[in-house]
């Protein structure tokens, strides 16, 4: 059992990907948030990206747009965590996502500590993407599924060094936390009790770590259902939750209802309510080593095989 600061009895933060994020339907989420005490992470686009007809749903605003990076960097002051999406919503090569992220510490200050990536769906910088996430009999069974489904290559490259997407090394150098697996549980370091951890593995990740799959409003107020926020403080646990707060949470200019009591409710109970990064850098404190074990590795890997095939995402 992890003891929580100044006698918190649970640890809740959400991961905020910035698809279809605009001016238009972010800041009254995060208004809303900010004045019932919540300090989550926001992810952004650094650049601008290429618009295709397989992309364009969910295209939203990056940090080449004045306005709207002026918005996030008054997020930032108001105690929001600023994370990266990757450097933008299509794919980029080496030199664009160092470029990308040397933009990112000129405008907030440093680079970034946490990254969820974005998976563009042509051939792209993500690492230890697609398959390459699981290992041995699972990644067998992965491959099977997506070839059933026709989807016959590996398309991330950010950790081949002779590919023009490498920049493992990179990652390893300015990035501190990655997002991989994402599972139903609202208590996400029962899900994965070993987050986050080093995988040998995969050595330009420094430290890998999980989320609790909500990824739009529908799935965002089940989750976090009085049922299920009774067993997180039960539990005294800690829930990072993986959403998209552009899709849906606002409609006809007004922020969902059903939202608004599920996080007044949660609001209520004696939470500790603090960014991902902050979350995760008291978690690893704890922690005697980082480095995650083969059997530990292969069983995270599994439940999130077992969901995946359950909700068809993650």
């Amino acid at each position: 059992m992890t003891i929580w600061p100044n006698g918190k009895k649970f640890a809740f933060t959400i991961l905020d990907d910035t698809d279809c994020s605009t001016l238009e339907n972010a800041p009254q989420v995060y208004e809303f948030l900010y004045k019932n005490g919540f300090r989550t992470t926001k992810s952004v686009w650094t650049f601008d990206g290429e618009v295709r007809q397989d992309n364009q749903e969910i295209v939203g605003a990056t940090c080449q747009d004045h306005n709207y990076l002026s918005w996030v960097k008054s997020l930032q002051e108001k105690g929001f965590e600023i994370a990266s999406h990757s450097t933008t919503f299509s794919r980029s090569t080496r030199s664009q996502v160092i470029d990308g992220l040397d933009l990112f510490k000129e405008f907030f200050g440093a680079f970034p500590k946490v990254l969820a990536q974005h998976n563009d769906t042509v051939d792209n910088e993500s690492i230890y993407w697609g398959p390459k996430r699981i290992s041995g009999i699972a990644r067998i069974v992965y491959k099977l599924i997506h070839l059933l489904k026709g989807e016959k290559r590996n398309i991330y490259f950010g950790e081949i060094e002779k590919s023009e997407y490498f920049w493992g090394d990179i990652c390893k150098d300015r990035i501190k936390y990655v997002r991989n697996f994402v599972y139903a549980d609202i208590n996400t370091l029962k899900a994965c009790p070993y987050m986050p951890y080093h995988d040998s593995k995969r050595p330009y990740v420094n430290y890998w770590f999980a989320s609790t799959e909500a990824p739009d409003v529908r799935s965002f107020i089940k989750v976090l259902s009085e049922g299920n926020q009774n067993k997180l403080l039960r539990e005294e646990g800690a829930c990072i939750v993986y959403t998209h707060f552009g899709k849906d949470f606002i409609l006809n200019r007004k922020l969902n209802h059903a939202f608004c009591e599920v996080m007044e409710s949660i609001a209520g109970k004696d939470g500790w309510f603090v960014p991902v990064g902050d979350l995760l850098d008291y978690i690893l404190q704890y922690k005697a080593h980082g480095e995650i074990l083969k059997w530990q590795r292969s069983s995270l890997e599994w439940k999130w095989m077992i969901h995946k095939l359950s909700v068809g995402t993650s």
